[in-house]
């Protein structure tokens, strides 16, 4: 299942919990050009969904894991904290579940 598919799944699942709407592809840093799959910058925390975690994609091969290292690294400096899920913690509803947790631990 594709990284766009995957995102798809979590923003029905969004809707469906009635959770609070994130910005998607959002833009956090003022210089680079990285961007958070889903944000919430009211509660600066953001999700990134890594695809392909079984199937040698880009976020599990040494030069996509180190830019990945260095842009969540940026990210913690601006003071944000990213949820990190795969695809089958999308699936089987895990990811969901921690970011309702997440979302009323900062509000």
């Amino acid at each position: 299942m594709s990284k766009s598919n995957l995102e798809t799944i979590f923003s029905k699942q969004i809707k469906l919990l009635k959770l609070q709407e994130p910005y998607r592809e959002y833009r956090f840093h003022p210089v680079r050009r990285w961007r958070f799959d889903f944000a919430y910058p009211d509660l600066m925390l953001a999700v990134e969904i890594e695809g392909g975690t079984w199937s040698g994609g880009r976020h599990t091969r040494g030069s996509g894991f180190e830019k990945d290292c260095e842009k969540y690294g940026e990210a913690m400096l601006l003071g944000w904290s990213v949820y990190r899920c795969t695809g089958s913690m999308v699936r089987s509803g895990a990811a969901i579940y921690m970011l309702d947790k997440l979302i009323k631990l900062r509000k």
